[in-house]
């Protein structure tokens, strides 16, 4: 039967705590663990350096080459589609967003479309996007077709 008074710990799983600076004898003694020398060897010694400190020697933070520039945070970033790319259409066929996206010339949905002028456009089309170059708005028309801005 066990007893209240019987409850201990596991054997083995409670380690006396290591006291270090008590005499030579207890292996722990004169430099305490902190080898010999130098300032981490010395009171508050990793305390009083600063982050990122080597010593001395020229830190990794400073050794690096410095970007230039900023990013532009609001800058507007668009999907470019081209004329040639919409000949793939049946004529009198809407071109929009979820059009685009299904045949997979769109990657990134977040970002706006905006159609180019590079290439010729034969087939009557309606295209729906967010922003047209001005040849590209030519073309379009010329073909029979209509450039909607959304």
């Amino acid at each position: 039967m066990v007893n209240l008074n019987d409850l201990g710990p596991a054997y083995g799983s409670v380690k006396n705590k290591k006291r270090i600076g008590r005499g030579n004898g207890s292996g722990h003694g004169t430099t305490s663990g902190r080898g010999s020398k130098g300032q981490l060897s010395r009171s508050g010694g990793r305390s009083k350096t600063r982050l990122g400190f080597e010593g001395g020697q020229m830190p990794l933070h400073r050794r690096l080459p410095h970007i230039k520039g900023f990013k532009n945070t609001r800058k507007a970033e668009f999907n470019i589609i081209n004329l040639s790319q919409l000949e793939r259409f049946d004529e009198g066929f809407t071109v929009d967003l979820d059009a685009l996206i299904k045949l997979g010339m769109i990657m990134d949905k977040d970002n706006k479309v905006k159609i180019l002028g590079n290439g010729s456009l034969t087939k009557k089309l309606t295209v729906k996007a967010n922003c047209f170059s001005k040849s590209a708005i030519e073309k379009i028309e010329k073909a029979g077709g209509k450039a909607e801005a959304i």
